[in-house]
Formats: structure tokens, C-alpha cells, sequence
């Protein structure tokens, strides 16, 4: 049976690709499943409008991205901290504590999406990696102070 992938599939293809498989694989699992479409017109018609759909809800996202980013990179987070003698810090701050601040000014971002690679332990100013959907970076700019 010929068929059009609607996902990436191992071993098979990509999206959007026209295939020949068994029938009962294509009837029984790739149809059922939501990999792929009977290759007709009506079919290869339906694919192309769903690919459309795809491609605007990508390039949306995108903008949504590099909007967040613009926005992100212009940001100061001020995180106060208890000190010791000679300022040293009594523990940390870690991605949990950077996230809650960007939460606090509005930012929603998942803590797994900022890349810090271990806890800031010292007083000081810090730029912080953080990766956005779409595959965009930016940084956002972190005060450690005394509280």
C-alpha cells in the first residue's frame, strides 16, 4: 500500500515522504497511530494543508521566542542572600531561585530551560544561558547580593 508519512519515522522516512508498505503494517499500526495518510489526492491534499498549519504554528512560536529573548536579555534579577564574615555565602543560588524571580517579573520560564552549570555561591553579578523554545538563546543578568 502506498502511504504519506505525516511523522518522522525510523527506518521508513520522513515527513511528507510517499512510501510502499505492507498493508496490514500501513492499516493495522501507521494509519491507526497517526504516522501516516493512504496516499490519495484527497489525502496528499489533506498533508499538505496539515504541513501549512505546521509551518505557521512553528514561525509563530519563533517570534513568540525572539520576542521573550528581546525581553529576557534586558532583564536584572536582584536575588539577596544571607552572608557570613568576609561575605561568604551560606548556601546558594540555583536554577529554582533564578526561575522564581523571572516568574516574580513575569517571565515564565522552566527552570530545565536555564543553563546554569552549578550553583552560584559567591556575591556578584552573573549572565545566566537560558534556552527558549525554537532553539533560541539568551542570557539574563543575575545580582547576588547581601540581604
Amino acid at each position: 500500500m502506498e502511504i504519506i508519512l505525516l511523522k518522522d519515522k525510523e527506518k521508513l522516512g520522513k515527513a511528507g515522504d510517499k512510501i510502499e508498505v505492507a498493508d496490514g503494517y500501513a492499516r493495522n499500526y501507521l494509519i491507526p497511530q497517526g504516522f501516516a495518510l493512504k496516499s490519495t489526492e484527497s489525502n496528499i491534499k489533506r498533508f499538505r494543508e496539515i504541513k501549512r498549519q505546521r509551518n505557521i504554528r512553528k514561525e509563530r512560536k519563533l517570534k513568540k521566542a525572539k520576542e521573550l529573548a528581546e525581553k529576557i536579555k534586558s532583564l536584572s534579577i536582584t536575588i539577596p542572600v544571607k552572608v557570613g564574615e568576609k561575605d561568604q555565602v551560606f548556601g546558594s543560588v540555583t536554577k529554582n531561585d533564578i526561575a522564581e524571580q523571572m516568574k516574580e517579573k513575569g517571565y515564565e520560564v522552566p527552570k530545565s530551560n536555564i543553563k546554569l552549570e552549578e550553583p552560584i555561591r559567591s556575591l556578584g553579578i552573573y549572565e545566566v544561558p537560558v534556552n527558549l523554545d525554537a532553539g533560541i538563546n539568551t542570557e539574563v543578568k543575575v545580582w547576588v547580593i547581601k540581604s
